[in-house]
């Protein structure tokens, strides 16, 4: 019985300019290759297989728990991009296996309360080199998951790691650029663990970080309607969304509130995946045959037209203004920071709380870091859990 090989499927797949499986520069402990599953492929089933990846599924994306059980939380944000990444890496004839490990990889880090536990944890280890959760996805893949007896981490492919490297060299965009972090924001971090050649990123790189980009927008938007956070009339300041309204009215009439929404987050995504194809592939017709060493050299990027990105970030500054800094989440976040700094404080006290298989990296790492990975581990209702249990004085 024959079967369809990893090579020979992207052969007769992927552009020149995708990554291909067979170029992969392979991972730090060599492992034996698999003809019908690719490195990638197996970069994506590490991670989604690891404990990191579950314990997203109970980790704020920009709402809590308390809020209800409609909104997005990290998981299902992280799923989210990965689909629409996919999409438009197969649209371009990128390498989608790649792809998806990179977007289900992108958040792994994440510490409990998002954006917010993770500037605690920065502001607790400000002079101990900072905290960054794309740092923390790195430190995640290569050091704390112990699942394989032969190497510590996953020992995923340079690709995937490289690919989270440049999210920390780069510094990940504020939800408002040039905007703190604050309370929604993407933080610039404090420097990448890994050399990181001079060249663009991979196009498959590219696709996750524009695919981010596109989720947030569309479903933060949906998510504080839903919420109650902001009404749609509300949301209909924006230029984008009412270019939005319009085409949805062309198309259907008057539709009820519940349902214009839906729509305006269909259209939404369909709008921004559309704009970003279309000068994707304008720019790659023109490269067709140039392998993945020479599009590194060009300075181009995957991401929206110019009169688009003008209009997220109108968006992104309502968002930022209305809904991250919106007083029912501002209350929220900062009970939630001062838990995660009493936690830190209360580690440092008492190290002997931290868990042994946690506490035996304090000899190589340091108390201060050992504790703050310990804490970027834990969901959002363990971390409730084991505040009340130990310092809640």
């Amino acid at each position: 019985m024959s079967f369809c090989t990893t090579a020979d499927r992207e052969s007769a797949l992927l552009a020149s300019y995708a990554m291909h499986s067979r170029d992969s520069r392979g991972r730090k402990y060599p492992e034996p290759e698999q003809s019908y599953r690719g490195p990638f492929q197996r970069d994506r089933d590490r991670i989604v297989h690891s404990h990191a990846f579950r314990r997203l599924a109970y980790k704020m994306q920009v709402f809590t728990g308390d809020m209800g059980d409609y909104h997005r939380s990290r998981l299902t944000h992280t799923h989210e991009v990965a689909s629409i990444a996919r999409t438009i890496g197969r649209a371009l004839r990128l390498n989608e296996d790649l792809i998806e490990a990179l977007a289900l990889f992108h958040d792994i880090g994440h510490p409990p309360y998002g954006h917010a536990g993770e500037d605690a944890l920065a502001e607790c280890l400000k002079d101990h080199g900072g905290f960054s959760h794309n740092q923390n996805a790195l430190t995640i893949a290569e050091e704390l998951e112990i699942r394989y007896p032969s190497f510590p981490g996953l020992n995923l492919t340079y690709e995937v790691l490289e690919g989270q490297a440049t999210r920390i060299a780069g510094g990940q965009r504020s939800e408002v650029r040039g905007q703190n972090s604050e309370v929604g924001g993407r933080q610039t971090s404090a420097g990448a663990a890994h050399h990181l050649p001079h060249t663009s990123p991979l196009l498959e790189v590219q696709v996750v970080e524009a695919a981010d980009s596109m989720t947030y927008d569309a479903h933060d938007s949906d998510d504080a309607v839903k919420l109650g956070l902001v009404t749609l009339e509300q949301l209909a300041e924006n230029t984008l969304i009412q270019e939005a309204v319009a085409a949805i009215r062309q198309r259907h009439g008057t539709l009820a509130p519940d349902m214009l929404r839906k729509c305006i987050v269909h259209e939404l995504l369909a709008r921004q995946v559309t704009d970003v194809l279309t000068a994707a592939a304008t720019f790659l017709a023109g490269h067709e045959g140039a392998a993945v060493s020479e599009i590194r050299q060009i300075p181009f990027r995957i991401g929206p037209s110019r009169e688009l990105a003008e209009l997220k970030r109108e968006l992104e500054r309502f968002l930022y203004d209305r809904v991250y800094r919106h007083p029912r989440l501002i209350a929220v976040r900062s009970q939630a920071q001062e838990r995660i700094r009493a936690m830190y404080r209360g580690y440092l006290a008492q190290p002997e709380l931290i868990p042994a298989h946690h506490r035996q990296r304090i000899a190589t790492v340091g108390i201060e870091r050992t504790t703050a990975d310990y804490i970027a581990g834990m969901t959002d209702r363990f971390c409730d859990a084991i505040y009340q249990q130990h310092f809640s004085s």
